[in-house]
């Protein structure tokens, strides 16, 4: 399939007359739906902000690529825009974008459809090309520049394995050092639609330009294209992996790997291929994750990337059983107890199925998965009985972190520790010596070293919160409500909403009542604001605005993630204020909430004042709809 087939003269528009990125992307998304290729304009506008929300697709260059895969897309297509006077589109380089690419990919599309949009954003990489494209005067022009591109690059080999090092330019840059083999590659972005085959178009044109023999493998939606194989990493001088999603690792164990962002491939494929060639990388080591020699994991490779892998596992048991107990309250606050007059079989059941079976996996199924991400499978074991052990030590949520990090880390000592015994014995590590010592050492260090005192932390937490004065309350309130708004469903947040699951895990219900009332109020607040200020928004934005409702409703904090993403400066500020008031406000009231989950549907069982509660996620979001009013200018339609 031919790109035009895909880009009509229907979905051009020439002379672009948006002011800004959103508007942009609301003109070329019109069009589309316009030209009869979507199914829903609003649910298709939210998938391209919310690409945007993780990475700008202002690649540089004068060229923005933004593109979504989902169901609203009838059927795949492209729409062009252009600016002559340059949009300001966040552009990696910071300069304005000219040429504007929009790729509609339906959630069915086929490979041949996904190579052809693929193919687009490798001929966008010619500087030629993008100039005839600045210039031509008609939709017609636009496409027979494209169409005569494709007919000229179409059968050219793409694989450069072979070529020779004859560039005195690439040796010199290889400082004298004797390297035998070729540097590979790997590119990867979520969509896997734009950014993967442009980084690799990248930096396949810079290796061919220094004489650095080089062959990538591209990750995209039609699956993996050009792998490495065996023999090619065995003869690697190093490997790129230039991804914004997780790609296969271990098999890169012993070589140097630089690890970067896709866009980083974009941008700068000459200092990286430099890097490359000259070894200036650590070794990696392991399985996905693990260290790299010379290098701690930093970010969300690190500390951040291993709780959040036994926090994710974990949530479903915290939902599910969270809602059951919630439920259970409903027949009333003791019907779960048999000595209690008014005991309910139903809710004993509940309270027994989730409180004593769900609620009891979530600390152990916390500490394994963080003891999995730290030491790949053998940290499993250890992780798990660590945190069981916490669990019924009553050393509760904070046990189970140290349980995980300690089980993880005693695990990697552990393969280092046996890494010179013989090769005959490797077959019996993970099934007998792993466990074996890792469950032995965890075990022990946790029961004669963190239980008593991590217990004793907890008791004092909960004295300390039962004896805070008001003007205290409300400080921690303002604090973990704003903490929700910050990042919508990013660290923070989650480092917020960890913080609740482990105060109520402790029998303290104040502080989740007050994050659950800050996660409520960015969509809640956005989508009054779309109701009540109608002429700050678009049509799309406003048919957005109702989804807020049953978002905000639901405690689903991301609903609000599109309207930050397409004017953060203004939305972000309003969203944190409002959640910081909401929070206050029910410290405040005395609210607790034993509930982790569950938004308007637990009301109902809060401990307190549930129409105060009500009125305190009422007021954050009445407080960040007139912010947003206030802030946002009046906008005209075209």
């Amino acid at each position: 399939m031919r790109i035009t087939e895909l880009l009509r003269a229907d979905t051009m528009i020439l002379h672009l007359s948006s002011a800004s990125k959103r508007e942009t992307i609301d003109d070329l998304s019109r069009k589309l739906d316009e030209a009869g290729k979507l199914h829903d304009l609003v649910r298709f506008r939210e998938a391209i902000l919310a690409r945007e929300a993780q990475s700008t697709t202002g690649i540089g260059k004068g060229i923005a690529i933004p593109h979504a895969k989902t169901a609203a897309v009838k059927m795949p297509a492209i729409a062009f825009g252009r600016s002559k006077d340059g949009i300001d589109y966040e552009a990696l380089d910071g300069q304005p974008s000219h040429l504007f690419f929009m790729i509609a990919a339906s959630e069915g599309a086929n490979n041949e459809h996904l190579e052809t949009l693929a193919r687009l954003s490798s001929l966008l990489m010619d500087e030629g090309l993008r100039k005839k494209l600045l210039e031509a005067e008609t939709e017609e022009e636009v496409l027979r520049i494209i169409d005569a591109k494709e007919r000229e690059l179409a059968g050219e080999e793409a694989n450069t394995r072979n070529v020779k090092i004859t560039s005195p330019q690439a040796e010199a840059k290889a400082e004298t050092k004797t390297v035998q083999g070729k540097v590979l590659a790997v590119t990867a972005c979520p969509t896997g639609i734009a950014h993967t085959y442009m980084a690799a178009d990248a930096l396949k044109a810079k290796a061919q330009e220094l004489g650095i023999p080089f062959k990538v493998e591209t990750n995209g939606s039609g699956g993996a294209k050009n792998e490495l194989t065996e023999g090619d990493i065995a003869d690697a001088v190093a490997i790129i992996v230039a991804a914004d999603k997780q790609v296969e690792m271990k098999r890169f164990a012993g070589k140097h790997v630089i690890q970067v962002p896709v866009a980083e491939g974009i941008r700068k494929p000459k200092e990286l291929l430099e890097k490359a060639w000259k070894q200036d990388a650590p070794v990696y080591y392991g399985q996905d994750g693990a260290k790299q020699e010379g290098e701690r994991q930093k970010g969300r490779r690190g500390f951040y990337k291993h709780l959040m892998n036994g926090v994710s596992n974990m949530l479903p048991f915290v939902v599910g059983g969270g809602i059951l107990i919630a439920i259970s309250f409903l027949f009333g606050i003791h019907a779960a107890d048999p000595k209690d007059p008014s005991y309910n079989p139903i809710a004993g059941a509940l309270m027994t199925i989730a409180g004593g079976n769900a609620f009891g996996l979530m600390i152990p199924v916390l500490a394994a998965f963080i003891a999995m991400s730290i030491a790949d499978r053998p940290g499993f074991a250890p992780g798990a009985v660590g945190g069981l052990m916490a669990a019924t030590g009553q050393a509760g949520f904070l046990g189970g972190l140290i349980a995980g990090f300690l089980a993880g880390y005693l695990v990697v000592g552990l393969k280092k520790a046996f890494a010179g015994l013989p090769q005959s014995l490797e077959g019996i590590k993970p099934v007998l010596l792993y466990p074996l010592f890792g469950i032995l050492l965890t075990g022990v260090i946790m029961m004669y070293v963190v239980i008593d005192p991590v217990k004793a932390i907890n008791e004092g937490l909960k004295v300390w919160l039962s004896g805070m004065g008001t003007s205290n309350l409300v400080l921690l309130g303002l604090l973990l409500g704003g903490m929700m708004a910050v990042d919508m469903g990013g660290p923070i947040n989650k480092a917020a909403f960890t913080f609740g699951i482990a105060m109520i895990d402790a029998g303290n219900y104040a502080p989740h009542a007050a994050i659950m009332a800050g996660g409520m109020v960015p969509p809640l607040g956005m989508a009054l604001a779309t109701t009540f200020f109608r002429n700050r928004f678009t049509k799309g934005e406003r048919e957005a605005g109702k989804t807020c409702y049953v978002m905000g409703l639901s405690f689903i904090t991301e609903g609000a993630i599109p309207f930050a993403a397409a004017d953060p400066a203004r939305v972000l500020p309003s969203a944190i204020i409002g959640s910081a008031i909401a929070g206050a406000l029910a410290m405040v009231f005395g609210i607790g909430l034993p509930a982790p989950h569950g938004g308007v549907f637990v009301i109902p069982v809060v401990q307190g004042n549930a129409f105060l509660y009500l009125l305190a996620i009422l007021s954050g979001a009445i407080v960040t709809a007139l912010l947003v009013g206030f802030l946002k200018k009046p906008i005209q339609e075209s």
